[in-house]
C-alpha cells in the first residue's frame, strides 16, 4: 500500500518508481517493526514472507527458462532425448491449496505435467518428457518446488 503512496506521491507510474517505493515502504516498516515484539510474532512475518516470496519467483523463473531450453532443444536436434514416463510424487502439501499450487507449478513448467491426485491426498502423480532417473525427478520436484511452495504457505 506503501508503495502505491508512493507513486501517488511523485505522480510517475512506471515500473523502477513503483520497485523502488515497494523497496523504500519494506526499509521503513522494517524500521518501525524492528523493537517490536520478537522473532515469532505474527506482525513480523511480513519481513520473512517477502524475501522468501521474492526467492521462489526467482526460482520459478530459473526453472521455468531451464525446462524451455530443455524442451527446445530437443525439439530443434535431430536426436531424441526424451525418456517419457509417469511417476508417483508423494506428498507433503495438504491442503487443498497446497496440492492445487504444486500441481499449476509442474504444469507451467514445459515438459512436466500433472495427471491426478490419489484419493487419499498423499500422491501426485506427475507425467514428465526426460525422466532419466525417477529418484532425482522425485527429489527435485520435492526439494525444489514443493519445500519452496510449503515454506510460504505455512
Amino acid at each position: 500500500m506503501l508503495a502505491f503512496i508512493w507513486i501517488a506521491l511523485t505522480g510517475t507510474f512506471a515500473l523502477k518508481n513503483f520497485l523502488f517505493g515497494f523497496a523504500l515502504s519494506y526499509f521503513i516498516l522494517w524500521l518501525i517493526s524492528r523493537g517490536i515484539g520478537s522473532k515469532g510474532d505474527p506482525s513480523r512475518k511480513y519481513f520473512i514472507i517477502v524475501p522468501k516470496v521474492i526467492g521462489f519467483i526467482f526460482y520459478f523463473l530459473y526453472e521455468l527458462l531451464k525446462a524451455n531450453i530443455q524442451v527446445a532443444y530437443d525439439v530443434i536436434t535431430l536426436k531424441n532425448h526424451m525418456a517419457p514416463g509417469i511417476v508417483m510424487i508423494p506428498l507433503d502439501a495438504k491442503t487443498n491449496l497446497e496440492i492445487t499450487l504444486l500441481a499449476n507449478l509442474i504444469s507451467l513448467t514445459p515438459g512436466t505435467l500433472s495427471l491426478d491426485v490419489s484419493d487419499d491426498r498423499s500422491v501426485l502423480y506427475v507425467h514428465g518428457m526426460f525422466i532419466k532417473d525417477k529418484e532425482a525427478f522425485v527429489h527435485s520436484i520435492k526439494n525444489g518446488f514443493e519445500r519452496r511452495l510449503l515454506e510460504l504457505t505455512r
